[in-house]
């Protein structure tokens, strides 16, 4: 049963929000402080070492690490890789690599293109009768760091399934400096165990839909950012948030974060190709628009690299085409609805 991440938990969330919003303000955040907060494991059974949460609190964390545009590995390593794992059924050799990666003594990144929209059937990787691995897969995020990659493939009888294997990782260096975005290369690679996958477009779900609560929280730091500044900075002997004008627009800015949040909190609840394109396509784009409308609000400074406003507009910009473009996911929404009977 889903669970409704805006009330049933509503105190819980607040708490999670407020140790990550303490744990993201140190200087530097590394993976093994990530492990140690329990992060990592979170929607991990508990008989495996996790919390036992579900991707509701993965989602808060999510949101936390775009509000505070936090560089760290947890997109590629815990999200995507955490999550391919308990998208396999339960075995020995599956349950044994979940508890490394949980307990922090190995890290694993999900080799999913980062230009695959929820519901596309291509698949990146083939392996072959005689288990060799073949394919490639571009804007990986968080590879680089991955003691074990994961690699969605399809076998020789056509089906979806995850292959434990060696590959060639190659940076790929992108504006935004808070991601770490690969290619990933397999030719003939020996495939440690294969496993396959009961839902193999619930793994690109996943993905879009912890990107766009990043957004989220991208959105709704600028909206504070910006609050705050039109209450402090004087034109004309009155704080500037006093202007119509800017009143105006941080109602809209207002209006866009909200709206986002409702989307995502329908998807988290029934987290189905099309709420998940809803909340994506939009969640992405606001936060573009938010930072965009944030970094004029703050006139002159909001260009300067002190005020750190353009760090959250890049990172607002890579989001919006990770996993689907909000374009792509709306043409995919309306393919729905034309081919609706009535």
């Amino acid at each position: 049963m889903m669970t409704d991440f805006t009330t049933d938990f509503s105190a819980i969330h607040d708490e999670l929000r407020s140790v990550a919003a303490d744990l993201l303000a140190k200087d530097s955040v590394d993976w093994p402080l990530l492990v140690q907060a329990g992060w990592v494991g979170l929607d991990a059974p508990e008989s495996l070492g996790g919390a036992g949460a579900t991707f509701a609190e993965v989602a808060v964390i999510c949101e936390e690490l775009g509000r505070a545009a936090a560089t760290t590995g947890y997109l590629g390593g815990a999200v995507l890789g955490v999550g391919a794992l308990l998208a396999v059924a339960p075995n020995t050799s599956r349950d044994n690599l979940l508890t490394e990666v949980v307990e922090g003594r190995t890290r694993v990144s999900l080799a999913l293109p980062g230009d695959l929209v929820p519901g596309d059937p291509r698949v990146p990787f083939t392996v072959t009768t005689d288990g060799r691995v073949h394919g490639r897969a571009a804007f990986v995020p968080d590879a680089g760091d991955a003691h074990r990659l994961l690699l969605p493939a399809r076998d020789a009888t056509g089906t979806t399934v995850l292959v434990d294997a060696a590959a060639t990782v190659i940076e790929q260096p992108v504006l935004d400096e808070t991601r770490r975005l690969a290619i990933v290369e397999a030719d003939g690679a020996e495939a440690r165990d294969v496993w396959p996958l009961e839902d193999p477009h619930a793994l690109a779900r996943r993905a879009a839909l912890a990107v766009a609560c990043d957004s989220l929280g991208i959105a709704a730091a600028m909206l504070d950012a910006t609050v705050s500044y039109a209450s402090m900075r004087q034109q004309f002997g009155r704080p500037i948030g006093s202007f119509q004008a800017v009143k105006h627009a941080c109602a809209d800015m207002l209006v866009q974060v909200t709206a986002a949040r409702q989307l995502i909190a329908g998807a988290i609840s029934a987290p189905d190709a099309h709420t998940v394109a809803k909340a994506k396509s939009y969640a992405t784009e606001a936060a573009v628009g938010v930072a965009g409308k944030a970094m004029q609000l703050h006139g002159g400074i909001g260009y300067t690299w002190e005020s750190g406003v353009h760090t959250y507009l890049k990172r607002a910009a890579l989001n919006r085409s990770l996993f689907g473009s909000p374009r792509e996911h709306r043409t995919m929404l309306s393919a729905r609805y034309r081919s609706a009977p009535g």
